[in-house]
């Protein structure tokens, strides 16, 4: 059973310890890399998600401005990855993101999770390039 929701602000530090393990344990970013000062800003949404009722994902909507949102941090844990959790994830922020004005949603994707951005209705823009030391590519998707 997959669940996802908007995460209190008690919930926010779930988020970013799943996060944590998903980013810094698992793909060794590094750890200065993986929280930043959107994390703190009252106007990025968190939203964690929940396999079998226990947190295993989270993930964040940022709204800068001008008409276009980024999705950011999308990470589910190992055991619970390809059970549709990263989809439902994505489907609360694309909606939260509609209903806060966006028009478009735009997001650097991880080579390796490009198809599941692609099924999705994004598209890449531009040359691949690293962040963190992992090749990524920016996607975008009208809303």
């Amino acid at each position: 059973m997959i669940d996802a929701r908007i995460a209190g602000a008690e919930e926010v530090p779930r988020c970013l310890r799943i996060r944590w393990t998903v980013f810094v344990e698992e793909q060794g970013v590094p750890p200065s890399m993986e929280v930043d000062e959107h994390d703190r800003a009252a106007s990025t949404v968190h939203v964690l998600g929940l396999w079998r009722g226990v947190p295993a994902g989270a993930a964040r909507l940022v709204m800068p401005g001008g008409g276009a949102a980024r999705i950011g941090r999308v990470a589910v844990v190992d055991g619970a990855r390809g059970h549709g959790l990263g989809s439902r994830m994505v489907a609360l922020l694309e909606a939260e993101a509609r209903r806060r004005g966006a028009r478009e949603i735009i997001l650097w994707s991880q080579l390796r999770a490009r198809t599941f951005w692609q099924a999705r209705g994004y598209a890449a823009r531009g040359a691949e390039f690293l962040d963190a030391g992992i090749p990524h590519v920016e996607m975008r998707k009208e809303l």
